[in-house]
């Protein structure tokens, strides 16, 4: 590996948080992990939002959803139920008054109509891309071959698989992530509130709030 360069290995997500994304901006390379076990109640397919009755989760419902012993590329997308339409009505409710709402959810609106995904996998990366686009953020992605276990992460790697986690226990401190505040539709209600999915940040505060983010360094 070369001396200097920033290499991260992320999980795949569902409109990540912003302290994800700032890890696709800063790193020089980011590896995919797509050989993991599916991991439930994480990012991998669920998303935080800010809507009026305070923050609210967005899942993708999976198929076995009790089975989590399947590889993430082996998960599929159930649509028993109509969750990219009740996704994207929560995303309205949520920020049709937000400054910039009009101005990107013509690239986000069509992952939620008639168009189906059968692997979670590939609706994660395809939404991902578009938001990558949207916001003008060329990154060196890089798909893993073969699941790297924690002991096993070259020197220099950071691994944020499983510490970007909705869950607290599972979160660690990271030094290089410090969120910045902006404006969010109900900031008044509840106070500002970090490290939402992007969307929020992105239908609130457009890429200027995501500058920061690329100026973040790793250890």
């Amino acid at each position: 590996m070369e001396q200097g360069k920033n290499r991260v290995i992320l999980s795949s997500a569902y409109l990540a948080p912003v302290q994800y994304f700032s890890k696709l901006a800063a790193g020089d390379e980011v590896w995919l992990e797509i050989n993991e076990h599916f991991l439930k109640q994480s990012y991998r397919n669920r998303c935080t939002i800010l809507t009026a009755n305070g923050p609210q989760n967005l899942s993708i419902p999976v198929t076995n959803g009790s089975n989590s012993k399947r590889l993430i590329q082996e998960v599929n997308i159930s649509y028993d139920y109509p969750w990219q339409k009740q996704h994207w009505k929560a995303m309205l409710s949520a920020y049709n008054n937000a400054p910039f709402f009009e101005y990107y959810s013509d690239g986000l609106s069509p992952f939620y109509q008639s168009k189906k995904w059968k692997f979670l996998i590939d609706f994660n990366l395809e939404i991902q891309s578009a938001i990558l686009n949207e916001m003008n953020l060329k990154c060196n992605i890089k798909k893993t071959d073969d699941f790297l276990a924690v002991g096993e992460i070259p020197a220099g790697m950071d691994d944020f698989r499983y510490t970007i986690n909705p869950k607290q226990n599972r979160q660690e401190a990271d030094p290089c992530f410090a969120p910045t505040v902006y404006m969010q539709v109900f900031q008044e209600k509840f106070g500002f509130i970090p490290n939402l999915s992007i969307v929020d940040l992105l239908f609130n505060d457009g890429t200027d709030g995501f500058g920061c983010c690329q100026k973040l360094h790793f250890r």
